[in-house]
């Protein structure tokens, strides 16, 4: 990698997976993660690279930060970036999917509910969930009426209080939904996280910002293998 001279290039992600799969990657071109989210109360942390330093946010809220510019680059699962796109179009380039912090969504409802009677033709469902656009889409080409109830946590609950029928949520083991009576019935869509870029910092920072997008296409390609 190139050494870079210049400004300090922002890179938002969110805790948990992402943050988790991202710091090999970074190491894989030599630079190192010098503090954990976890044990550190810093929501901008530095790394062994001076012009890279990493910003930690809520994963919902990555593109909102790369797409105004807070950030110049950022690491968005498919899910929450389909979500953003559909209420937010312009303004990010998606130029790597990284294989990383890969899992599905999945309609899941609770045992014994009949899932298969309750999706004919013309039939009215509720569902949970925050993936809004992603349920809509997925219901209507199956000819179903929703009605969506937005939540933002604890998904499973919904069936299990009669709030809703079934969730739309990210799947990945499914232990969270066994361990609350509830069962997966239909697979929706793969996701996994894809680098995005401030289409406006490419533009104006491109040999600043080229050398990191090139790192992680490198290094995203051992996942691919």
């Amino acid at each position: 990698m190139n050494k870079i001279t210049e400004p300090v290039i922002t890179l938002a992600l969110s805790k948990g997976r992402i943050f988790d799969d991202t710091v090999p990657l970074l190491a894989e071109v030599g630079i190192q993660v010098t503090e954990s989210p976890d044990t550190s109360r810093k929501l901008i942390l530095p790394t062994s690279d001076p012009h890279l330093r990493l910003l930690v946010v809520r994963a919902s809220d990555v593109p909102t930060y790369v797409q105004y510019g807070a950030a110049d680059i950022g690491i968005a699962g498919k899910d929450v970036l389909y979500e953003h796109v559909k209420e937010h179009p312009g303004g990010l380039y998606q130029p790597i999917d990284l294989d990383i912090a890969k899992c599905h969504l999945a309609v899941a409802v609770r045992k014994g509910f009949d899932y298969e009677a309750a999706v004919k033709q013309g039939a009215r469902l509720r569902v949970a969930t925050k993936y809004v656009n992603v349920a809509r889409e997925h219901f209507a080409n199956k000819g179903v009426y929703v009605d969506i109830i937005k939540l933002y946590g604890s998904m499973e609950l919904a069936p299990l209080v009669g709030l809703a029928d079934a969730i739309l949520d990210v799947v990945s083991t499914g232990s969270t939904l066994r361990a609350n009576d509830l069962v997966e019935v239909e697979y929706v869509k793969a996701v996994s996280s894809r680098l995005i870029v401030n289409q406006a910092s490419l533009k104006t920072r491109t040999q600043y910002l080229q050398p990191f997008i090139d790192a992680f296409a490198k290094a995203s390609q051992g996942n691919k293998a």
